[in-house]
């Protein structure tokens, strides 16, 4: 490193507020390292920034302060859970970077806080270096229940359950974008137990971890058989499709609960249970077709997972709607729901 080079970085770590520690910038609450609400550290406090002004440029800087990926998105901060405390303070109103600033700390940022709160703090989504495809679980009802298996030293392993415990259960489900962890047992019949290595590892992870990779390991002292294959489960996330229609924003409405797909009762349906499906799915806004057009994308088959759901229309998710209890209805597969959003031509 040239000597001009070392007295540029002397005089910044001197000048600019973030130089007090060598910790200037993190995100909280995403599903990785590489996404959550930002957050920087000054005079010894952590606080928020405020997304006056926030773009994508901004974004590619923390990014590449993080060691993370590319830049994909600028999210609302506030969408990330636990939400900021009343005692946490903005701590910028403004930023504006180049671009090719190596940190945050290089750019041009307004402290001069006065009318941001936290209903306002940015947010950052990067790509996530720490490849989430080491770990899966294949022979289950979807992709977050199954048999474990990870990928290490090329090849991938199933896992002993006498090295296993809930807190990595709980990365492994937070790892692959589902919910909680509901089991981790041992696996299976010997239609469904691994064939190939196992990884003979004891995990000792916290259970906050975003990746399994950052969790100590140390051998294990079993001789484990695929007989004691751990079995995992996590909830489901939240999704939904439309089927039967001419695009992907119009069809009948499907949603996934316990690793199946079924559909959804109309009873009590109507525009702003619309409005919310197609929100959610990124389809622009609700056509609310006739009862004749909602019936031409044919019955489902199997569950009817909703009945009498009830939106006011402002949801960002079907989810957050009331409903029934998962399963319970009395329907038939003639008054399944059918959408038609504008994101689509009909």
């Amino acid at each position: 490193i040239s000597v001009s080079r070392c007295l540029e970085m002397a005089l910044l770590l001197i000048s600019h507020p973030f130089s007090e520690s060598p910790t200037r910038v993190r995100l909280v609450g995403g599903a990785h390292r590489c996404e959550g609400r930002v957050e920087v550290k000054h005079n010894g406090q952590w606080g928020t920034v405020c997304d006056d002004g926030w773009d994508l440029i901004d974004v590619s800087v923390v990014c590449r302060e993080l060691n993370c990926g590319a830049a994909k998105k600028t999210p609302s901060g506030a969408s990330y859970h636990p939400p900021a405390s009343e005692g946490q303070s903005v701590l910028i109103q403004g930023v504006e970077c180049s671009g090719a600033e190596d940190m945050l700390a290089q750019c041009t940022l307004n402290y001069d806080v006065f009318d941001c709160s936290h209903a306002e703090d940015a947010g950052v989504q990067c790509e996530n270096p720490d490849n989430p495809e080491n770990v899966r679980l294949v022979e289950g009802l979807g992709r977050c229940q199954g048999r474990l298996e990870v990928f290490y030293q090329g090849q991938w392993s199933t896992v002993c359950k006498a090295g296993w415990n809930l807190q990595a259960s709980k990365v492994v489900c937070r790892q692959l974008g589902c919910g909680r962890a509901l089991l981790a047992h041992r696996c299976c019949n010997k239609n469904t137990q691994g064939k190939g290595p196992i990884w003979m590892s004891k995990m000792s992870c916290s259970g906050r971890e975003a990746n399994l990779q950052d969790c100590p390991f140390s051998p294990l002292e079993s001789n484990c058989t695929h007989g004691e294959d751990t079995w995992m489960e996590c909830e489901d996330p939240f999704e939904l499709r439309l089927v039967g229609g001419d695009t992907t924003c119009s069809g009948r409405l499907e949603v996934l609960h316990k690793g199946s797909w079924g559909s959804v009762c109309d009873d009590s349906w109507g525009e702003k249970e619309d409005q919310v499906v197609c929100k959610q799915l990124g389809c622009g806004k609700s056509l609310f077709p006739s009862p004749k057009a909602r019936q031409s994308f044919g019955p489902g088959t199997g569950r009817i997972w909703l009945d009498d759901v009830s939106c006011s229309g402002k949801e960002e998710s079907l989810e957050l709607c009331r409903h029934r209890l998962w399963g319970y209805h009395d329907c038939t597969h003639k008054e399944d729901v059918g959408v038609i959003c504008s994101g689509m031509s009909y």
